[in-house]
Parts: structure tokens; sequence; C-alpha cells
């Protein structure tokens, strides 16, 4: 019996930015009317793959096929978009335009002056029906639900006649109903011959869903295999380098109980109504916590809500004894809590001001009397904050810009710790910095606490967690497994996929 001709398959894939090898040498083959699934921790070279296989990159090495043709010359877009499609995370469909004007955004006209609205909504009902979507074609994009939208995007892609989709984090808004019509849809579309590439942190759904695995670590390919013959652990094992039952590398040195003290910061049955369900967390003097979770774990709109950027539904955050105000960002300062943000360009920086005018964002008060703003004071504050952080800088009044990425985040943390925060909350506080600077920054974090405040980690990265003296780990914004000091890879990973147990 002769085997298929894959739908896709990459060989020999290699990609580079800079001096960062992104692929090294990586390959993935997808069987017609098959769903595959690409996993790995961030950094493992996945986003990059589907970055290649779509046009938008062009491999410096090695070839991609579609149905064993060559792949298109790169720039033909529309060559491109008749063999694969990639539905994002974050919905690509124009909310205010209906789902028709969706479908064939673009391609309105069939060579007509006058756009032939009538027929525009008979051509999208054939398609949808075609694919057996129930949605109504006069609906706006807006009043959509989550699964619909994934729905029409599917449509829209298998209407340039691709027969490869990418589904990217996809279940990552959804609820189990909206998981399983998406599930059930997919087996409808694979029975067709559509196969699809399914990119997802959630491994309990790779083994309802999908056939086959590939795995990449540090942008390398480390196995493909049917699901059904890998187990969970293996497969934790190959994400992460670690065998199921091996120790972990460094970690935070356990440190004295600290049981009987009063907490630094907690919360009290403390929900978001759909990111996290209610929580019960205490901090104390001298701690580190670790909130571990994946995309759509609640754990970045837990640390969100923590410092008054997010109003809780439900519940309290308390500071040594006094109860923040829900949802209030000057209130959460008051209090004492301090915030590193996830994304330091849109949330941290003001990128065309200087060092000093940052790091001192938060405490303008203190910088002269009477509501003024000595710049004298301004820079000898900043001064300090440079000479404590070792900020690689020509002087207080360079701009940020001109920075490197690790010393702007050092910038970031000097304006959290201005105000000497009892709490400090920090969310993926080393992402895309290089590995000097990661250890200088979670080594701010520990001396916060060393200092007798209590710090939060909220990150994926294990690196960052390992600083902490205790790890809980949330999945789809419940507490799922909880460890101090000394947890393993492999059992921390499978928590955050939702395949390990509860500890």
């Amino acid at each position: 019996m002769s085997q298929a001709v894959p739908a896709v398959h990459a060989e020999g894939i290699v990609k580079r930015f800079g001096p960062t090898v992104a692929l090294d040498d990586v390959r993935l083959t997808v069987q017609p009317g098959e769903s595959h699934a690409l996993v790995g921790r961030n950094g493992a070279g996945k986003s990059t793959l589907v970055s290649v296989i779509t046009g938008l990159h062009r491999a410096d090495a090695g070839q991609v096929t579609f149905s064993g043709e060559p792949a298109p010359a790169f720039g033909d877009t529309a060559a491109w978009q008749s063999k694969v499609a990639c539905v994002y995370q974050k919905s690509m469909v124009v909310p205010d335009l209906t789902v028709a004007e969706n479908l064939f955004l673009n391609r309105f006209d069939s060579g007509g002056r006058w756009i032939n609205w009538k027929g525009l909504r008979r051509r999208a009902a054939d398609l949808l029906a075609e694919y057996g979507v129930e949605v109504d074609p006069n609906t706006r994009a807006k009043d959509l639900t989550v699964e619909q939208v994934q729905f029409v995007e599917i449509a829209r892609a298998l209407s340039f006649g691709a027969k490869l989709i990418i589904l990217d984090e996809p279940t990552a808004q959804l609820d189990a109903r909206g998981i399983q019509s998406l599930f059930a849809k997919l087996h409808d579309l694979q029975s067709q011959g559509v196969a699809f590439l399914f990119i997802s942190h959630h491994l309990q759904e790779v083994y309802e869903l999908c056939t086959a695995v590939t795995v990449y670590r540090d942008a390398r390919h480390v196995l493909t295999a049917p699901v059904a013959e890998l187990n969970k652990a293996d497969l934790v094992s190959a994400m992460t380098g670690e065998k199921a039952a091996g120790a972990s590398a460094w970690h935070a040195a356990p440190r004295p109980a600290s049981e009987g003290t009063e907490p630094v910061l907690r919360t009290e049955a403390l929900a978001l109504e759909g990111e996290f369900d209610p929580l019960d967390i205490e901090v104390r003097p001298g701690e580190v916590l670790g909130i571990a979770g994946a995309a759509a774990s609640g754990n970045t709109a837990l640390g969100e809500t923590l410092v008054g950027m997010r109003k809780a539904t439900a519940g309290r955050v308390v500071v040594r004894g006094v109860t923040v105000k829900p949802g209030s960002v000057p209130h959460s300062l008051d209090a004492g809590i301090g915030y590193i943000p996830e994304d330091r360009h849109r949330q941290g920086l003001v990128l065309e001001r200087s060092v000093a005018e940052n790091a001192t964002l938060t405490v303008a008060d203190q910088l002269g009397p009477w509501g003024t703003v000595l710049p004298s004071r301004t820079r000898e504050f900043a001064q300090a904050m440079i000479s404590s952080l070792d900020i690689k800088t020509t002087g207080p009044e360079q701009k940020v810009s001109g920075l490197s990425g690790g010393n702007q985040q050092k910038v970031v943390v000097a304006r959290a710790l201005a105000r000497k925060p009892s709490a400090l909350v920090a969310v993926r506080p080393t992402a895309g910095v290089d590995v000097k600077s990661k250890d200088s920054l979670l080594g701010v974090v520990r001396r916060v606490a060393d200092e007798g405040s209590a710090a939060v980690i909220i990150s994926d990265e294990l690196d960052d967690l390992r600083v902490c003296d205790r790890v809980i780990a949330l999945f789809h914004g419940r507490v799922v497994a909880e460890y101090d000091s000394g947890w393993t890879d492999g059992e921390l990973v499978a928590a955050m996929e939702g395949v390990g147990e509860r500890a």
C-alpha cells in the first residue's frame, strides 16, 4: 500500500535572527486528514516554524512542500493562502463587518464595478453550508461567540483552497462546551481531507484530538510519534529534557517556615469571572511565591487583579491588613504593591522619555515641594536606582529606547521598587532578556523578599519559578497543584499543561 503524499512536509529547516538560532535543522510532516500536534516549551521554535510554513518568513535552509509540490515563492501571498492558513489565538476578523464581508474581505468584486451584496451573501451562505458552519452570513462578527469566530476563520481559510489549517492555541478562550463543539467540527473537516496542525499548551487536548505529535525543544526536533503510543510522562520528558523521575536544576534553597507570621499579601476568595475561580493565597515576609500557568490558565489575569489593573468580581486583596480598593492602581500603589508588567513596551515604559523620567513615574510626588518635580532630584533619585540595579546607560537623561532589552526591563523594575513596596508582583519578569540580565532581575526579586517584603512571580518560564520558595500551578483558572522548593521540571510542566496530579 503506497504512503499518502503529506499535506505538508518540512525538512532541514534552519532559521536565524541575528546570532539567535530559532530553528536548527527541524522537520515536520502532517498527513492529509490528520490532526497533528506541535508542542514544546516557550522558545522551542513552534511559532517560528509556523511563520516559515505559512510564508511569513523565509527559511535560511531546508525545504517545504505541500502535497508533494514545492512551497510557493516567498512573497506570493495568494499562492501561500491556497496551501495553508493559520487561525491565531487572537482573532483576525473585523468586528464591525458581517460574516459574509469577513469571509470575502478583499475579494468582494468578481469583475464588475459594483459589489453584488446579494451575491456576496449567497456565496457566504454556500461556503458556510459546505463546511457545516451554522452562522448567519448577515451577523456582525462582534456578535458571534468565540467558537463561531473560529469556524468563520477556518471557513475563510478553506475558501482559498487550503487543505492545511494551523490552529494556534484554539481553545485558550473557549469554555468546555465550546471546546467540544470545536473538536467535533475539526473531526468533520478531517473526514473531508483537511489536515490540522494543532499548537497547544494543554496536553490533555493533544490526547483528545490528535493522532500524532511532534515535540520541539531548544529550536530542535526531539521526536514525532503516534499519540496513542506516547504516554504523558514521556511527552513531558521530551518537552523538558528531563526524565520523568529525574531531579530538576537549581532551585531556591529551602527557607525556614514563617508559619504564624502575619502575611504581607493575601487574597480572600478572590475571583475574576471568566479568568480564575476564587483563590485564597497568602505570601509571608521573606517569601517569593510562584504562580505557574500556561496560556489561558488565568495567572496573568490574577497578577493584573492583584495590582488593580482589573477589577475582581468577588473577594478581596489585603496588604499588611489593609484592604485594597478593587480595580484601582493608585490605591494598590498606596497600599504598597509594586508591579513589573509582562509587556515592558506597552505597559512598562514611555520609550521616548528618559531613564530618569521612567524610573520615577510612581514617585513624582516625592520629587519636589508642593507638587513640583525638580529635575535635580529626579536625576539624583534615578542615579541611585541605576547604581543599585546596575543599569547600563550613558546617564539618567538617556532615552529608554536606546537601552538593551535587559536594561529596559531593569528600568521597569526600578519604577516598581521606587516606592519601596511591601509586596512586589512580577509577571514574566525575564521575558525577552539575555541570560545575564535574567539572573540579575531574578536576584532583585529575591532581594526584595529577603529584606522583609513579599514577592509574587507569575510565569510559565521554569527559570523564573526556580527562585520561588513555593509554587502554585493554575490550569483553566483553578489551582491544580502546589509545590515547595525542589519540584521537578516534569511535574510542574505536567501540572501547567493539565496532565499532572494534584500535589
